[in-house]
């Protein structure tokens, strides 16, 4: 029997060779599945799309708990890899920690661009993560809303067909905490023109963590691109089509500029 959940496995898209291909990054405790919508639309674009499934993700959340921030980061530069056997041209987009991943990696790659969505620039609750790491021991798991499973969501049926852990590691966060620190101590460094792209009826990641992150960029091309109508996983939910064409008119941009 796979480990994978049915239809949250990765995915790849072959498109025009002589377009820049782009690497999708889903976010913390999710899969593949949220940025499978993008990957098709892209695709459509005559993109190659490949969409990886990060360390410990889309199985069992005690198989995240054994990940460690590292193994995150592996995960993207091994998908990066894949896509240079069809082009150096290479696009790194993120959704909430793939957002993460997709500004820190951008340091660590040669890549044209990044387009980072709902991401988060510090977790709301300020505890170092070496205390996380012993609240670990005690507590395993926390519950990731209070209220309705769908709050937040305005695409309730895109919420049905939504996959992901219905609890948060906090082993987990205590990476992730880790990781935006690096994230944050690279975000002057990015070389590459970047897109936040951040929804005003985000739920989850606080609305100042996009022009903070746009504040401390000095790449040139930076963008910020506010969307409304639309939960935390705006790549799945009601806007998702304005998300979707700011996406591939940055990419242009960033192209007809190169040539």
């Amino acid at each position: 029997m796979p480990q994978t959940i049915s239809t949250a496995e990765p995915f790849f898209l072959p498109g025009d060779a002589s377009k820049p291909a782009c690497l999708l990054i889903h976010g913390f405790t999710g899969t593949p599945k949220e940025m499978r919508w993008m990957g098709d639309y892209l695709n459509a674009q005559g993109h190659t799309c490949l969409g990886i499934r990060l360390t410990g993700h889309a199985t069992r959340p005690k198989d995240m708990v054994r990940s460690r921030w590292t193994d995150w980061t592996a995960s993207v530069e091994d998908g990066y890899n894949l896509l240079r056997g069809v082009t150096d041209r290479i696009f790194l987009i993120g959704l909430s920690m793939g957002g993460v991943l997709s500004l820190l990696m951008s340091t660590r790659l040669e890549v044209r661009g990044v387009v980072a969505m709902s991401t988060p620039y510090e977790l709301p609750v300020h505890v170092p993560a070496w205390e996380m790491r012993i609240f670990s021991w005690f507590k395993t798991y926390l519950r990731k809303e209070r209220g309705k499973p769908d709050e937040g969501w305005f695409d309730k049926e895109a919420w049905k067909d939504h996959i992901s852990y219905p609890l948060n590691p906090v082993r987990s966060a205590a990476e992730l905490q880790l990781m935006l620190g690096r994230m944050r101590s690279a975000l002057p460094k990015i070389q590459v023109p970047v897109l936040l792209i951040h929804s005003k009826d985000d739920k989850y990641v606080p609305l100042d963590s996009m022009p903070r992150i746009y504040e401390r960029l000095n790449a040139s091309g930076r963008e910020m691109f506010w969307v409304t109508g639309s939960g935390h996983v705006v790549t799945r939910d009601a806007a998702r089509q304005q998300v979707f064409e700011a996406a591939a008119a940055f990419i242009q941009k960033v192209e007809n500029k190169s040539v």
